[in-house]
């Protein structure tokens, strides 16, 4: 496993019976995880102290309990990045904290490639690859479907200073944007990849993850350049394996341009155990 670990304004306090004890730059909140199965005893006193805890509702969705009156949205820092943390009414922040893991090693491939790179980062959310591969030194293509986290990732550009940086933001059906590269014989050297678990295209049509995966990584090579340098691909469904999102990464990529493929689960440190909590996996194809 992959531990997200050098994160100084982040951390897990401690989990216990489908909740974790979140500290989001002092804020402390209690957000539900689907893998927190385990029903060891609490053993912080904040989780009666916490800003604001998140209930789900039976009928499905919830809402947020807040304890203590907090500003609509603040500021967190990852070494040079700075990210808006905003709940959300679908428990969300506005951050996954363990893809830390992969900022690091996008920014240290685009570092030391010693040539201009080209990132394409498809349902990029809230900019947190983009802003990483920014600030190593390429150009970025940001793809997402939802006008609003579009702009919540631009924001999170410019509190880090990035504003200026060549970004292309785009609000596109992200499979139909790259199949209108292709016919455009635009390229890219990366792609970063963090496609839903279930969701809806746009005919309405039903779009689960582990249908739709092969077909998506295929149509994504297609926009590679001659000299790709990595496709990082993203997945929190549990029916999908590490070995078997590495498994298709070989099959469409290492055929064509050789190189080599890891798979792990990434996670998140745990203060009050020592333990890791696992927060969905990571497939890498890499030159």
């Amino acid at each position: 496993m992959r531990i997200a670990e050098n994160w100084k304004d982040y951390k897990i306090i401690d989990t216990s019976s489908g909740d974790k004890l979140e500290s989001w730059g002092g804020k402390v909140l209690v957000r539900p995880d689907p893998q927190i199965i385990w029903k060891s005893p609490k053993r912080s006193d904040l989780w009666t102290k916490a800003d604001g805890v998140y209930h789900r509702s039976s009928k499905g969705g919830g809402e947020w309990e807040y304890r203590k009156r907090l500003p609509e949205s603040w500021n967190i820092s990852y070494k040079n990045l700075k990210f808006i943390i905003r709940p959300t009414g679908f428990k969300h922040t506005g951050l996954f904290p363990e893809q830390a893991v992969n900022w690091d090693f996008m920014a240290d491939k685009i570092r030391n490639a010693d040539r201009e790179i080209k990132v394409l980062n498809l349902f990029a959310y809230t900019g947190g690859a983009t802003l990483a591969c920014a600030e190593a030194g390429a150009s970025v293509s940001h793809v997402d479907a939802s006008k609003g986290m579009v702009q919540w990732a631009r924001e999170n550009a410019a509190v880090s200073g990035l504003s200026d940086k060549p970004i292309r933001w785009l609000v596109d059906d992200c499979e139909k944007f790259v199949q209108r590269e292709i016919r455009r014989g635009k390229t890219y050297d990366a792609i970063v990849m963090d496609p839903p678990s279930y969701g809806r295209g746009p005919g309405g049509e039903i779009w689960k993850l582990e249908d739709c995966i092969y077909d998506l990584v295929k149509t994504c090579s297609g926009v590679l350049s001659d000299q790709p340098l990595f496709f990082l691909l993203n997945s929190y469904t549990t029916g999908l394996s590490p070995s078997v999102m590495a498994y298709i990464l070989r099959d469409v990529l290492g055929t064509r341009f050789g190189g080599n493929v890891t798979a792990d689960e990434i996670g998140l440190p745990v203060e009050a155990t020592g333990g890791v909590l696992p927060c969905g996996s990571t497939a890498i194809w890499q030159k």
